[in-house]
């Protein structure tokens, strides 16, 4: 397959990609929150910063329109060790074409570990989160966050992704540490890439 016909092919997924979400996000605009899906830019400083791609296994919430999932695979993570969670049936089924090789599972992600296979529950390395948490109530914060805790393994990482100019989680208020890992301009509208952990010292 020539370069170009390969360029056209890129151009017509994405193409399609972007007109899918931007129809989803006008059906449900408190699930996806921004019309536009995220940029190659974002999936980039995402892969970037997830220790031992190569190895880990990685939950990605929010699926969309495979953005991140492609920049994952691209770096380097093998399609077995990745779990795509999207709430969209039809964003989902889009997902399943796109990556065949990918295990795509439409559900809450605030039932995670029963969405898991038994063997990856308390086994994650990374999971990576796309919710819009700062539109949503502390209490709902909090359940969200307990649930994708508990996929994590001891010393596994957990990733936001926002658009949002400070911390989308209410950190303080929920016991966490976090902090600001990087941002992208690459993306519109510009996007930071954030970590959390429960503070030892929260009770």
């Amino acid at each position: 397959m020539t370069n170009v016909w390969q360029e056209l092919l890129a151009a017509r997924r994405e193409a399609s990609g972007r007109w899918l979400f931007f129809r989803r996000a006008l059906a449900h605009p408190l699930q996806l929150f921004s019309p536009l899906p995220s940029s190659a830019s974002l999936g980039r400083l995402v892969a970037r910063h997830i220790p031992d791609l190569a190895r880990t296994k990685v939950v990605e919430i929010g699926g969309g329109t495979g953005v991140i999932t492609r920049a994952l695979l691209e770096a380097g993570l093998a399609p077995d060790r990745l779990i795509v969670v999207e709430i969209d049936e039809e964003l989902a089924d889009y997902l399943r074409r796109q990556f065949p090789d990918v295990r795509v599972v439409s559900g809450d992600a605030a039932q995670l570990p029963e969405l898991l296979p038994p063997s990856w529950r308390g086994s994650v390395g990374t999971v990576i989160n796309g919710i819009p948490m700062a539109v949503l109530s502390a209490s709902t914060q909090q359940q969200l966050f307990d649930a994708l805790l508990g996929a994590l393994g001891t010393g596994g990482r957990y990733l936001q992704y926002t658009y949002s100019l400070f911390s989308p989680l209410q950190a303080r208020r929920l016991g966490l540490a976090g902090r600001r890992l990087g941002i992208t301009f690459g993306n519109f509208p510009p996007a930071s890439l954030w970590t959390y952990q429960p503070r030892p010292d929260a009770g």
